[in-house]
């Protein structure tokens, strides 16, 4: 048990970051297929407007996969950066000159210097889901075996399942976009960038559905194993829960319900990581299964501490940035007109040094549980000692924010 559990808190940064970061793309692809008119620059400026208080905060995911993975198992990682150099290559340049067209776009002199930064975003934008999207369909394939550079540089991701899984990417990241930046428009009650997003949602979901359909077919003939894994395995739950959300979300989209629309297009891309995932337990690569790559017990037991720990401060910020964001409150100050306001009846409340006390408490018992302890009983209680250090701490940074911000003046 311990061994896999590195692994999906891999698995849920890489659902993470393929919902948020691949709506932060697809902003990108939109910006490069607007078209033309004044129209087609609103679409842009909306856009670009969108990603700007969180599109550097949606990377944390990929730095924590990378982190993660890496350090909880090593010959998997040191296999799958060797093999798969020139996807990852790819993919860190687009971010690269991604990040630095987004910088420079401020300083644009004129509109032909304003017009060349936006076309390298895009491009960048474009590129990077691709080449990330081909890495997975090499150990997909199991065209990743173990070993220093151990598979070809070219055919490992250069294959007709990488390729169908990279324009996937692209597909699935504009359709994110335009479902998010459509609900945006709506609440800023912009009528005319709402009918233009609704479309390219509607649009992009159609398309996305009907390359996903194609691309039965296409594994089937590249990779017959994974294509029974996928609709006869453990897999096959998730693949139906992705078809049946994304049909959802297409529904909610056209009757311009987009707020669960939302949820239900995050929940359909989830899905995919999670067949995926599932196709494959418990081998990462040909050869290799999970408790076989793991790291020693001392450093799992290390990692699991160190993200739980950091969950209790990660999820909260990002929970309150994104929640100001949502109800477009970043940056603004409400004005005052009473001195005091009546404390709120009838709600509980709980010490924050209580909170902290039980998490302290928490920590302590769920790492000495996992270090000392040898049987999987204690190791069970010791996670869930863990599980309850991240809840407590959780409200014990939340619970006094929110006693304050409900205390300030109207």
């Amino acid at each position: 048990m311990l061994e896999a559990l590195p692994l999906v808190f891999v698995l849920i940064g890489l659902a993470l970051y393929t919902v948020l970061g691949g709506a932060d793309f697809g902003a990108g692809f939109w910006q490069l297929f607007a078209g033309r008119g004044r129209g087609a620059e609103r679409v842009r400026e909306e856009a670009h407007h969108s990603i700007g208080p969180v599109w550097e905060a949606n990377h944390v995911w990929l730095i924590f996969v990378i982190t993660v993975f890496w350090t909880a198992y090593p010959i998997a990682f040191g296999s799958i950066a060797s093999t798969l150099a020139v996807p990852l290559f790819i993919a860190v340049i687009g971010i690269v000159f991604r990040g630095a067209a987004y910088a420079l776009r401020a300083g644009a002199a004129n509109v032909r210097e304003s017009t060349r930064i936006d076309t390298i975003f895009a491009l960048s934008s474009i590129l990077t889901p691709f080449a990330l999207g081909a890495a997975i369909g090499g150990i997909a394939t199991d065209r990743v075996p173990v070993g220093n550079a151990a598979g070809d540089l070219w055919s490992s991701w250069l294959n007709p399942t990488s390729i169908l899984i990279g324009v996937l990417a692209v597909a699935t990241s504009a359709y994110l976009a335009a479902v998010y930046l459509a609900a945006d428009a709506a609440r800023e009650q912009d009528g005319e960038l709402e009918r233009d997003f609704r479309v390219r949602a509607l649009g992009a979901g159609v398309v996305a559905g009907a390359i996903a359909f194609a691309g039965i077919f296409i594994v089937d003939a590249d990779n017959h194993e994974l294509f029974h894994s996928l609709l006869s395995g453990r897999a096959l739950p998730a693949v139906i829960a992705s078809a049946l959300a994304g049909s959802a979300t297409l529904a909610l989209v056209y009757r311009r319900r987009y707020e669960p629309a939302r949820y239900g297009a995050a929940l359909a891309v989830a899905a995919i990581v999670a067949g995926w995932a599932a196709a494959r337990w418990p081998t990462i690569l040909p050869g290799l299964t999970v408790d076989q790559a793991a790291a020693g017990h001392d450093t799992l037991v290390a990692i699991v501490v160190a993200v739980l720990a950091g969950a209790a401060v990660v999820f909260p910020s990002l929970a309150l940035l994104f929640g100001l964001v949502l109800r477009g409150r970043f940056g603004v100050t409400q004005p005052s007109t009473s001195v005091t306001q009546p404390r709120e009846q009838g709600r509980p409340r709980v010490a924050p040094r209580l909170l902290v006390r039980a998490a302290v408490a928490c920590l302590i018992a769920g790492f000495g549980l996992l270090t000392v302890a040898e049987t999987s009983w204690a190791h069970a209680i010791g996670l869930a000692c863990l599980f309850g250090f991240v809840v407590t701490a959780f409200c014990a940074i939340v619970f006094p924010a929110v006693g304050e911000e409900t205390a300030q003046p109207l």
